[in-house]
């Protein structure tokens, strides 16, 4: 249902600014070729607003695994690291759980 409501908001271009922001960023971040290299720039656009690009700058920052370096031109580029599994408590447990002998 949550896809069918995101779609509708899609096609009548109902998005705010922010979340069109949040969608572009997490499409940069999950790209292959960024996951695979482990490091993305996002450039501001003229439609990202002020508020809205130092919320989603803000966000990122207190995610622990990212490292960020603010650029002349305004980019940003997020540089991580591969997460091992042991580094990752929730899917440690149902790993654990999968494995378990009864």
């Amino acid at each position: 249902m949550a896809m069918a409501q995101q779609q509708n908001r899609l096609e009548s271009g109902g998005m705010s600014g922010l979340e069109r922001l949040e969608l572009r960023v997490s499409s940069m971040i999950n790209h292959p070729v960024a996951q695979i290299q482990r490091w993305v720039t996002i450039h501001r656009l003229d439609t990202d607003g002020q508020r809205e690009w130092e919320e989603v700058m803000g966000l990122l920052s207190e995610t622990g695994c990212i490292d960020m370096t603010f650029n002349d031109d305004e980019s940003v580029t997020l540089r991580w690291e591969v997460i091992d599994n042991k580094d990752r408590p929730g899917e440690m447990v149902e790993a654990e759980l999968e494995s378990a002998p009864f």
